[in-house]
């Protein structure tokens, strides 16, 4: 039986029996993949309050043949965030994040650049209060990742938009809270990310209004 290794963050989970639980993971090396951790919600578990939303973990698992559903075997969890579920507005930013990571990416596909991106935004929520620079923020350098954004002098941003976008784009996120846009420079911001995420990827995930404050 040959054992994969992963490092990754859970983007996600959901039933898959009563006693079985699917679990959506986001790695270093993988990229997204899906494991199957039979008997977690079992009392005496090997998985029991090891397997929540955005948890950090080093794990093995048994590729599937067959499906795109992989066995969970061993798992040492590295953090497990525990800010994030007992603070709603910076639980719906990173909740957004991983949303929109699944929507702009393919399973099985290696995202080094991705997880790193997501593994940031956790860990700044972890010591900084929801801010919206987060969310625009990560917008931004997800489709300057993906190579999708314009080249932002020949757009009808106004001068100040252009700017802050572009230091946006240069800052960490813990940084990022030194811009303080005004509130028309905000709409238009979220107003030309929006477009352009509807426009490459179909769609605007939900709760980004939640998460930017207000769409």
């Amino acid at each position: 039986m040959h054992l994969e290794q992963a490092s990754g963050i859970v983007l996600r989970t959901r039933l898959l029996t009563e006693t079985s639980l699917i679990v959506h993971w986001l790695t270093e090396d993988q990229g997204r993949i899906a494991t199957v951790a039979k008997g977690a919600r079992r009392p005496r578990s090997v998985y029991r309050g090891k397997l929540d939303l955005f948890y950090e973990a080093r794990f093995t698992f048994q590729r599937s043949r067959r499906s795109d559903l992989h066995g969970l075997r061993e798992l040492s969890l590295e953090d497990t965030h525990p800010v994030l579920r007992t603070d709603l507005p910076r639980l719906s930013q990173v909740c957004y994040a991983a949303l929109l990571i699944e929507l702009a990416s393919e399973t099985d596909t290696p995202l080094p650049t991705l997880h790193a991106l997501l593994t940031d935004l956790v860990r700044t929520l972890d010591v900084r209060p929801a801010a919206p620079h987060f969310p625009v923020a990560f917008e931004l350098r997800l489709l300057a990742d993906a190579g999708l954004l314009p080249d932002l002098s020949r757009t009808r941003l106004s001068a100040g938009s252009r700017q802050i976008l572009e230091a946006l784009r240069r800052l960490g996120f813990p940084d990022a809270v030194r811009i303080q846009p005004t509130g028309v420079q905000w709409d238009e911001i979220r107003s030309f990310l929006g477009a352009l995420i509807t426009e490459h990827w179909g769609r605007v995930p939900a709760g980004r209004g939640a998460a930017l404050g207000g769409d």
